[in-house]
């Protein structure tokens, strides 16, 4: 989820953790379930106001910049 709220698409966060997309996507399903959400989006916010990821604000820097 952390590769995910940094806004790595599914196959970037595939890629870096040496699995299939469809296995992230597989993930990203369950997850979604679990927090009662239906997209990244909503993901996050549950994700940072539960406390299960830290919220990093970064106004003005895009991936690559930091």
């Amino acid at each position: 989820m952390s590769l995910i709220a940094q806004g790595h698409s599914s196959k970037e966060a595939a890629d870096a953790l040496y699995v299939s997309k469809r296995t992230v996507d597989f993930h990203l399903a369950n997850i979604y379930d679990k927090l009662q959400v239906n997209n990244r989006v909503q993901a996050f916010r549950a994700a940072t106001r539960l406390g299960l990821i830290p919220f990093e604000p970064t106004f003005g820097h895009t991936r690559g910049d930091a």
